[in-house]
């Protein structure tokens, strides 16, 4: 009786540490190395925004001058953007913003609440999912003629110049464009807005606040 418990145990045991050569390939298979980021996606990582950020100097009305983005929709309507205008109006912990454009022949007032951040120059636009939220971040600006902004989304950028008035110098301009090449935003999908038609009144309003 004693032999056969023995016997029992040692096929019990045997059984427990043996496992076929696949299974053991497949537990001790290597994690595959993760690809090195490219210039673009190291280039966004060491994003910051504009250092001594005053946000009530952003207060006020703004042009929408230059987008720079691979936003699929933007693309497709690229020929067809609209003269558009952003108000800012800042309280102790959010951005009240105001964005004037047209829809379908009619003037819009879509109305947003940006969250301000203990980042000066940090903003966070929350999203109905939390794959929609934005990181919003004031990149540069001297408040009085321009501004850049970046709009951060599930590890993809979209780039904002925007001017107090319809216009800004052509350095200006030449410089978004070459920032935005760092971030793999080329002349090809750098849209420029008009800098006219913009709407006086607004016949309908979208409150997403």
């Amino acid at each position: 009786m004693i032999r056969f418990w023995l016997r029992l145990f040692f096929m019990l045991a045997w059984l427990g540490f043996w496992e076929p050569a696949e299974a053991r390939r497949a537990r001790f298979k290597p994690t595959p190395p993760r690809p090195k980021k490219s210039e673009a996606e190291q280039a966004i990582d060491k994003l910051a925004p504009a250092q001594n950020f005053n946000i009530k100097q952003m207060d006020g009305k703004w042009y929408l001058l230059t987008v720079a983005s691979r936003c699929k929709n933007l693309q497709e309507s690229g020929f067809k953007v609209e003269s558009t205008t952003v108000t800012w109006s800042g309280t102790s912990d959010r951005v009240s913003v105001s964005t004037v454009r047209k829809l379908n022949f009619e003037c819009w007032e879509i109305k947003q609440s940006y969250m301000r951040t203990n980042t000066p120059g940090l903003l966070f636009l929350k999203g109905k999912r939390p794959a929609e939220n934005v990181d919003i971040m004031v990149l540069e600006t001297d408040y009085s003629s321009y501004a850049t902004l970046v709009f951060k989304r599930a590890g993809k950028i979209t780039m904002k110049l925007y001017g107090r008035s319809s216009e800004v110098p052509d350095n200006i301009v030449d410089k978004f464009e070459l920032r935005a090449k760092t971030f793999n935003l080329g002349l090809d999908v750098i849209f420029q807005y008009p800098d006219y038609g913009f709407c006086e009144s607004t016949e309908k309003v979208l409150d997403l606040t």
